[in-house]
């Protein structure tokens, strides 16, 4: 029961917020319906659990809010410059994420960049692809699957654990940012 608390508490805080007023009735009813709601549809327990690691959850959110506006304003000129010749393709890109939380908020974070999108994610050849646009040449493939790296690490440094950042440090030295 201790470790639904902080669902409970969200179920409520939600409850509260969709009736709009904070009032001890709304409170409780929130309570009941969050009870209800838990021991009706319980959640599947964790096989890993998600490290906490509260700066670099912050350094990601930094990162993600910047990449937005570069990518925004990438997109903008692209679409302004090339129009309805302007160019998209699918790069192949080597995961190095592990873990399913970190797989699922490194796809996340690529679909809040404006212009692309995971089209698939292939954990047995550790391979997940990526639209983009802005894709004229060989030198635009290396900068989108460079990026992802880079994305990819700062994912696994603020979820993934040690034995996966160390791998995803080993797999960057080793040279997987060419073409898998």
């Amino acid at each position: 029961m201790i470790r639904r608390l902080p669902q409970l508490f969200w179920l409520t805080v939600v409850w509260v917020l969709l009736w709009g007023t904070l009032t001890p009735a709304t409170i409780v009813g929130g309570v009941i319906v969050a009870l209800l709601v838990t021991w009706l549809f319980p959640l599947p327990p964790m096989r890993d659990p998600i490290p906490l690691r509260p700066l670099r959850i912050a350094a990601l959110a930094g990162f993600l809010a910047v990449d937005l506006l570069r990518s925004a304003g990438d997109i903008a000129w692209e679409t302004m410059r090339y129009g309805s010749r302007a160019r998209a393709g699918i790069v192949a890109v080597p995961l190095l994420a592990g873990s399913a939380h970190a797989v699922a908020l490194l796809a996340g974070s690529v679909a809040l960049t404006p212009g692309s999108y995971v089209l698939q994610i292939d954990r047995g050849r550790g391979t997940f692809w990526v639209y983009t646009l802005g894709i004229r040449g060989e030198d635009d493939v290396e900068r989108v699957r460079r990026a992802m790296l880079v994305m990819q690490r700062k994912v696994i440094a603020a979820v993934g654990t040690a034995g996966e950042l160390a791998d995803c440090d080993r797999g960057l030295a080793a040279g997987t940012e060419k073409t898998p």
